[in-house]
């Protein structure tokens, strides 16, 4: 029987109240109220912790010069410890009485605060994984304490009632844990986050103070020594369960499982679990009573304890899931887990007080039908049809069974069922077992989200506008410029080789050229937590940056085909300019020529217009002028070919040289058509803003629809379980309660 350190030792008097001066019931009560607020101001502090470093995560890991892998090590070093501890403070408390364990894993908590804050200054990771594990080790005493105390401590006829103050508390604080993280950064700057972990330290300085005075220290008598072997070989077993099974991923189980960070730490689980029954059957107290998983209302309770924990992380995502479906920015779900929080905190005492009316099992059966049914409403009306009514109602229904479930009944059953001397062990176990679900539960979640935000990526592929290619105002002429020099086989020549083929640089790009390249880290980090009013905006970076990355190639291309035309052409114009130069000389050649023979021709003509020239001489002149004549024609005649041929190699140069303009043009208008084609695309996608939105929207909504199917599934299993369950009756009299007043007070 469970007694507190005044009854287990009359000739040592309690400090707190002495033997010989009974505590009036004015007097009870207030030590019960003080109990009350000490204990919950506890479990408050150590369960809203879990979550308040989640917001702040990336802001510490950059402050502290580490990377995304490293960094959440912050989160998982807490955890893992975090449950390795629970077994083992039960059992402490079992020995040393809750008041000493409670009260170190106050000051362990504390502490450990202080660490993780002053990292901050040091600028070292190390430090702050070191204050993260002295803080679990902390806060992993501090809830199955303080519910023992409460569910031992407490008269029959009101364990229900603070019990179900454990649990309201424990389930606000939970649940309110991130969005309490938003609130302090949001207050006081993103850049003083050491302070998410000050605010602990004058709240266990405090809680340290009163309760040195105000707490009684119960205990059950102990005579036989610690199971010193079987915590550490516990410990090692809770850690390499847990951190393998986080690893696993659940789509892709087979090659998960071979990883490095799974298949050891299930193997070492696999080779320590045999040791440690061993150890257990043989240890005089064991750390953890192996007989809670034989008897059958106990082993009742840990399989519905996971499934609990299974149910709670999918409010984990309730945030994420709200603002998607309400088309709301993230950060403002937290408003949405208030809901959640504030009709957990309603029904939780509540469920205490029904507890002692109607029982656990009724109780806890209320809870997992509000649940489902809340869970159901979520997934056929809220996600295909949401609102702010339709979110709020649903999360208000998983609230009020969340309320019903997280702690209270569990920890009633479990007291109920377990021998009195082991309600710290007993309900350590509950914790652990709990934990192994939270454990198992992000694994399959996160799984239906990373699905869902593969399919996303497929469907707005569909969604978003092809990549095109700009339009340039001189091709067409280019082309037809070219065609009629083409068709002229007196320049065909002249163009062979001299101009680039554009058209494999003016095609579309192919979606895959453009995905080289590394987008910036920053970039990257939004892109994984894109949301539904920010997904249009980061698509049109995204494109914005890869067409940036593709499109100087191509324009390079270009211009670099251009330039070489552009070369050539001004070698076949050069040539063509020496072939009009040599005309040209030719041609002045022969016109001086025919000047010299007209001259020549002038001279015979007057010759023979002398009346006394003999006829020997006439004959000799007429011969000699009809020489001349006929030489002068045929320079005519060459002179007129070199004329024509002159004429029309000016032509051609003037038309080459039209074509080269054209060409030099549409080189200068390359970049120009690609800049603005770039602000067109971009335009184009910002036009099918609604319809990726909506594309966004209604596949991540499926990845939710599973995650709450995954909800109301174990809600199902775990009513089939609750069968299983046969409650005591309970007895109706005063006098029938776990603790006699007197010693209650103590």
């Amino acid at each position: 029987m469970v007694r507190t350190a005044a009854i287990e030792n009359p000739s040592t008097p309690s400090p707190e109240t002495p033997r010989s001066a009974p505590a009036s019931a004015p007097q009870r009560r207030l030590r019960l109220g003080w109990i009350l607020a000490l204990y919950l101001l506890g479990i408050f502090m150590g369960a809203i912790d879990t979550g308040i470093v989640s917001p702040a995560r990336t802001l510490i890991q950059n402050s502290l010069g580490v990377d995304g892998p490293t960094g959440i090590w912050m989160i998982t070093i807490y955890t893992l410890a975090y449950a390795a501890i629970i077994p083992i403070s039960g059992k402490l408390a079992d020995r040393f009485g809750r008041k000493t364990v409670y009260l170190v894993s106050i000051a362990l908590f504390g502490l450990g605060s202080l660490l993780a804050a002053l990292s901050h200054g040091a600028g070292s990771f190390g430090v702050l994984l070191a204050g993260r594990v002295v803080q679990a080790l902390g806060g992993g005493g501090i809830i199955p304490v303080a519910t023992a105390e409460f569910g031992t401590t407490f008269p029959e006829n009101r364990r229900g009632l603070a019990l179900g103050l454990v649990g309201g508390v424990y389930g606000i604080a939970n649940i309110l844990g991130s969005s309490a993280g938003s609130a302090i950064l949001d207050a006081f700057g993103k850049e003083r986050w050491e302070l998410l972990f000050l605010v602990n330290v004058p709240i266990s300085a405090a809680i340290l103070a009163l309760g040195v005075f105000l707490l009684p220290n119960s205990r059950g008598e102990r005579t036989k020594p610690i199971d010193w072997a079987g915590i550490p070989v516990l410990a090692l077993m809770v850690l390499a369960l847990l951190y393998g099974l986080r690893n696993i991923d659940f789509f892709d189980f087979g090659a998960s499982v071979a990883s490095a960070d799974v298949y050891p730490f299930l193997i070492g689980f696999a080779v320590l679990l045999p040791v440690f029954l061993l150890i257990e059957r043989r240890a005089a107290d064991p750390v953890l009573d192996l007989g809670l998983f034989r008897r059958r209302e106990t082993l009742v309770t840990l399989v519905l304890s996971f499934l609990v924990g299974v149910m709670m992380m999918g409010m984990v995502f309730v945030p994420q899931m709200s603002e998607n479906s309400l088309h709301i920015a993230s950060g403002s779900g937290g408003y949405f887990v208030a809901v959640l929080g504030l009709f957990a905190g309603l029904s939780g005492p509540l469920s205490g007080t029904l507890i002692d009316r109607i029982g656990a099992k009724r109780v806890l059966a209320i809870g997992f039908a509000v649940t489902l049914g809340g869970s159901l409403f979520l997934i056929l009306r809220v996600l295909p049809h949401p609102n702010y009514p339709s979110v709020l109602g649903a999360l208000a229904l998983i609230g009020l069974g969340l309320g019903f479930t997280i702690g209270t009944p569990l920890n009633y059953m479990m007291l109920a069922g377990a021998p009195k001397e082991e309600s710290n062990s007993a309900l350590a176990a509950l914790s652990l077992i709990r934990s192994i679900g939270t454990a198992v539960a992000p694994a399959i979640m996160v799984g239906f989200l990373a699905q869902a935000g593969i399919s996303a990526q497929v469907a707005l592929m569909d969604r978003i506008p092809p990549v095109g290619t700009p339009t340039f105002a001189h091709l067409a002429t280019l082309q037809a410029e070219y065609d009629a020099l083409k068709a002229n086989p007196d320049f065909a020549a002249q163009l062979d080789g001299k101009v680039p083929d554009l058209s494999k640089y003016l095609q579309a790009p192919d979606p895959s050229a453009m995905q080289g390249g590394e987008l910036p880290a920053d970039l990257q980090a939004r892109l994984q937590g894109a949301d539904v009013t920010t997904i249009v905006d980061l698509t049109k970076e995204v494109a914005a940056r890869m067409y940036d990355q593709y499109v100087p190639g191509v324009v390079e291309r270009i211009r670099d085909g251009l330039a070489t035309g552009l070369a050539g052409l001004d070698g076949a114009l050069a040539k063509m300019q020496e072939q009009a130069d040599g005309l040209a000389q030719a041609l002045t050649g022969a016109e001086s020529g025919l000047a010299q023979m007209d001259d020549a021709l002038a001279g015979l003509d007057a010759a023979l217009a002398n009346p006394f020239l003999a006829d020997a001489q006439r004959t000799a002149l007429d011969a000699q002028r009809a020489d001349l004549a006929a030489s002068r024609a045929a320079l005519a005649g060459k002179a007129d070919g070199l004329r024509t041929a002159s004429a029309g190699l000016a032509a051609g140069l003037a038309q080459l040289g039209e074509f080269r303009a054209t060409m030099q043009a549409l080189s200068d208008e390359v970049p120009a058509a690609f800049a603005a084609y770039r602000t067109q695309y971009l335009a184009s996608i910002e036009a099918e803003r609604a319809s990726i939105e909506a594309t966004f929207q209604n596949s991540l909504d499926g990845g939710f629809r599973n995650m709450f199917l995954l909800v109301s599934a174990s809600t199902v299993l775990a009513f089939l379980v609750l069968l299983f369950y046969r409650e005591k009756r309970k007895t109706r009299p005063a006098a029938a309660s776990a603790v006699a007043p007197e010693a209650s007070a103590s």
